[in-house]
């Protein structure tokens, strides 16, 4: 097949949904499959192109405000004509089979794209954007409560912490929030098939949108080279002598960054504690660990080579977040890894950890402490969940796996209708 991927991220400067696209590309390329990819650059002058892994990919320039709320209408509905003409003259150039989207900035554009050219389209769905404007489903970053729907009423709490002082005058906004929403909703709604990431996302997808509920909704995960990234780690360093606890992500509130620290005091961790990421958060959990007296090593945003090498050599890794989590990048390679997770139980994370088999689940930051100290004073522990966790990626989550789901799910969308030339 010729593909055309269309993605907001890709490597090398990227999180975890580029280079879950990254990774599905690569499988589905050994499978025999053409691609080229399309990423859109909110905030770039001009359009570019360039490769990476052997890659195509061309950049979209678009216009992107500094201003709240002007800055998300020029990324989503002034983005979406213009990308989608050019998916269109991509397509016919390319002579592509079909179109898949990869996140909320290129689903819109691609599915009208795609049928303006009668060719299929697929659009995964790696975080709550269909049925969330914040994409995470929390009212509150700084309260773990989800929200029951994208009500006036519910938007109107939804600003308040997030503008603070000034959400009386982002009010006027909530109008056109409600309507971002809604075309989000009927594009994806027309989509032939959505791709969720994990059964959570499939759930709520249902049952946030009558529209959603009426489409082809299929559970298929990002994708891990296991034995790639086995290899890949294989020849680095450890980065600190000694056993040492680690958290990976953004340090935001909705990661549960404020459960982190009382965590790993509560468990009296006896080693260092290696934090990982960037955010709003940081000075506080500096702070925090300062006046604990906590041996805290934080090392900012690093490259995705060096935050592997961390992750790789480290022997836990706690994951307190309390959003809703789709389904996490830094677990599915922490299993593939061997490094035993002690995690909140939210959203994607059950099909990742399966309490006492390949990790421990927790349905409170207390029980998250005492799970912990489990994993510190028990190794036995610790290397059971770990092996258990390295099997299961094996079986499910391999990207040779996946692309074969992902392959079967194309063939049957392309079933019936002629195929172009070659």
């Amino acid at each position: 097949m010729r593909l055309l991927i269309a993605t907001d991220a890709f490597p090398p400067a990227c999180g975890g949904s580029g280079w879950s696209t990254w990774e599905l590309g690569r499988a589905l390329r050994a499978r025999g499959h053409q691609i080229v990819f399309v990423q859109p650059r909110p905030g770039s002058g001009a359009d570019g192109e360039r490769h990476y892994d052997g890659f195509r990919i061309i950049e979209i320039a678009a216009r992107a405000p500094g201003v709240p709320f002007v800055r998300n209408y020029f990324k989503n509905e002034r983005l979406w004509a213009q990308l989608a003409s050019r998916l269109r003259e991509v397509a016919r150039d390319d002579r592509s089979d079909l179109i898949h989207a990869q996140h909320v900035l290129t689903a819109p554009a691609a599915v009208e794209a795609a049928r303006g050219l009668d060719l299929p389209v697929v659009c995964t769905v790696r975080d709550y954007w269909p049925v969330c404007y914040w994409g995470t489903l929390i009212h509150d970053p700084a309260s773990p409560t989800l929200c029951p729907g994208c009500s006036a009423a519910a938007m109107t709490r939804c600003l308040r912490p997030r503008a603070g002082a000034a959400w009386p005058i982002a009010l006027p906004w909530i109008p056109y929030m409600r309507g971002n929403l809604a075309r989000k909703q009927r594009a994806l709604g027309r989509a032939d098939a959505i791709v969720a990431v994990s059964g959570a996302i499939k759930r709520d997808l249902e049952q946030r949108s009558v529209e959603l509920g009426r489409t082809r909704i299929e559970v298929i995960p990002n994708p891990v080279d296991v034995a790639g990234l086995r290899e890949r780690v294989g020849t680095m360093a450890p980065r600190l002598s000694g056993r040492y606890a680690i958290f990976v992500g953004k340090l935001e509130q909705n990661k549960g960054v404020a459960y982190l620290l009382p965590a790993v005091e509560r468990a009296r961790l006896p080693w260092p504690l290696v934090v990982v990421g960037e955010g709003a958060e940081r000075g506080r959990l500096e702070s925090g660990a300062r006046a604990a007296g906590r041996d805290v090593r934080f090392t900012g945003w690093l490259p995705r080579d060096e935050a592997l090498a961390w992750l790789a050599h480290a022997s836990l890794v706690v994951f307190p977040s309390y959003g809703p989590e789709s389904l996490s990048r830094v677990l599915l390679e922490s299993a593939v890894l061997g490094v035993p997770i002690a995690a909140m139980n939210t959203g994607g994370t059950v099909d990742i950890v399966e309490h006492d088999v390949t990790g421990l689940l927790s349905s409170t930051p207390e029980e998250l402490s005492s799970h912990v100290a489990r994993l510190v004073s028990d190794r036995a522990l610790s290397g059971r969940l770990a092996a258990g966790a390295a099997a299961h990626m094996e079986r499910s989550f391999d990207a040779a796996q996946v692309a074969a789901r992902m392959e079967a799910l194309y063939a049957s969308l392309l079933d019936g209708k002629p195929r172009r030339a070659q």
